[in-house]
């Protein structure tokens, strides 16, 4: 795609990259493809994920589908709960200690690997009690950290959560007999990848 857009950019992001900092020497082609990569797959593929793994959770949970059709002003903070719950981004950042530090009773020495689980904090009982049920009131679920924390955080998040908001609610509305065509355990889940998801969701309605 990237050399086929340095041949002729058009109106784009990618097209616009190339213009302006490729062919000015900013950037290599393979800069370029990487970049292309990275917005694929953090700008759709998580979003891509969450949708099926939502729309699995309400058709698992059909009371709490059916009050979310009844409630849709609900729909904003089911989608928190669900990011929350679900986690789509399971192997955190990596990071290398520059110095021993202290962090809840647990010495971390410099030179030490850390691996921040996400799905581990957003699932930590101190914080949100009840952690491994859903529930689409919980009073702080927006307090999660699906989408990083401080400067560290997805830049396309408000984005994806209008995205989902949208697509469960459009879901809910019009399908609203839509339920699992295979038995859970038939469901191949992305275990192998980066990002949880399924590979594939069958559905009937």
């Amino acid at each position: 795609m990237v050399t086929a857009k340095e041949a002729d950019p058009g109106d784009d992001i990618l097209g616009r990259l190339i213009v302006e900092q490729r062919r000015t020497g900013e950037l290599t082609h393979d800069e370029v493809a990487a970049f292309a990569a990275l917005l694929l797959i953090a700008g759709h593929e998580t979003t891509a994920n969450m949708i099926g793994l939502s729309a699995l959770t309400l058709m698992r949970e059909p009371e709490t589908a059916e009050r979310l059709r009844q409630e849709p002003g609900l729909i904003r903070g089911a989608v928190e709960e669900l990011l929350r719950f679900h986690s789509s981004i399971r192997n955190g950042p990596r990071r290398v200690a520059t110095a021993d530090i202290e962090i809840d009773g647990h010495l971390i020495r410099a030179g030490e690997g850390v691996v921040v689980a996400v799905p581990s904090a957003n699932r930590d009982e101190r914080v949100f009690p009840g952690a491994d049920r859903v529930d689409v009131c919980r009073p702080n679920a927006q307090h999660h950290v699906a989408f990083g924390y401080g400067i560290h955080q997805c830049l396309g998040q408000a984005l994806a959560r209008v995205e989902l908001q949208v697509v469960l609610g459009t879901l809910l509305r019009r399908f609203p007999t839509m339920r699992p065509a295979v038995p859970l355990d038939e469901i191949p889940f992305r275990t192998d990848m980066a990002i949880h998801g399924c590979h594939a969701l069958p559905v009937t309605w």
